[in-house]
């Protein structure tokens, strides 16, 4: 498993979250310079309404930007242990140990990217292959590491 290919993707795949939600935060606050309108508590409830939504992609897109930030000190080197950076095959699954993004394909294999923070990374961290782990009653066994 090349795990710079896959940290590619992980970055790919951010940079376009990033850059949709900041398309999403122009474009609304476009919108809302164009609703000025001469109706009162109304306008001002909607106006407000729009701002809330505004702070609400800026959260998004703070995290998303720590999230890339994070990705640069992933060392891609084979792991002994399971940290930052980790590729883990388990018997019900593949991880990548990282940041919490979800679902990505790579050569047509699903791999789950995690956090260190998710109850799973939680789980798995510091652990070695054949290891065991238990998580909401369900056990895993660490098949691989990369």
């Amino acid at each position: 498993m090349n795990k710079s290919e896959i940290l590619q993707i992980i970055q790919d795949k951010l940079s376009e979250k990033i850059a949709t939600l900041e398309r999403m935060i122009s474009e609304t606050r476009a919108s809302n310079n164009e609703t000025k309108s001469s109706m009162g508590d109304k306008y001002e409830t909607s106006r407000e309404m729009v701002q809330q939504q505004i702070n609400n992609l800026q959260v998004q897109l703070n995290e998303n930007l720590q999230a890339r930030n994070s990705l640069k000190i992933i060392n891609t080197n084979l792991h002994q242990k399971i940290g930052l950076g980790s590729l883990v095959q388990t018997d019900k699954g593949l991880f990548y140990i990282a940041v919490s993004l979800g679902e990505i394909t790579f050569k047509d294999k699903k791999i789950f990217v995690i956090s260190t923070e998710s109850p799973l990374g939680k789980s798995l961290f510091g652990k070695k292959k054949d290891d065991e782990i238990s998580l909401n009653n369900t056990k895993q066994t660490i098949q691989n590491l990369w």
